[in-house]
């Protein structure tokens, strides 16, 4: 399978890039952590970066939340980001959901290596 379309569809659903390439227990590591740390983001009422200001630290938050793949579209169209910055928890929440994007972004990484033969 082409590496690129394993990196775009390992970037899409967390661990899809691994589970397509018959590793799947890495697969199921990957999804379920990178869901949980989404979950415990929004469950602490963290938000998604917006580019609203155009500041370059709040662009680099943007991205990493991009990681997210479809839970990012997902969550932006039901509006289930929003945080709320009265919560004690609310820039925990926020770091979590932009970790949980970077996660992403290195899984991914590490899928395509593996389309590549780069890794084993």
């Amino acid at each position: 399978m082409n590496p690129y379309l394993i990196f775009f569809l390992a970037w899409l659903v967390p661990g899809l890039g691994h589970l397509l390439q018959k590793k799947t227990v890495k697969a199921l590591v990957f999804f379920s952590g990178i869901l949980a740390l989404l979950a415990m983001g929004l469950l602490m009422k963290g938000k998604f970066y917006d580019t609203t200001v155009l500041h370059p630290l709040l662009l680099l938050g943007f991205l990493g939340d991009l990681g997210n793949g479809i839970f990012f579209i997902l969550l932006q169209i039901n509006h289930w980001a929003g945080g709320d910055i009265k919560a004690v928890t609310f820039h925990y929440g926020t770091a979590y959901l932009a970790a949980a994007g970077l996660l992403n972004y290195l899984v991914a990484l590490n899928a395509f290596d593996l389309a590549k033969g780069r890794k084993k």
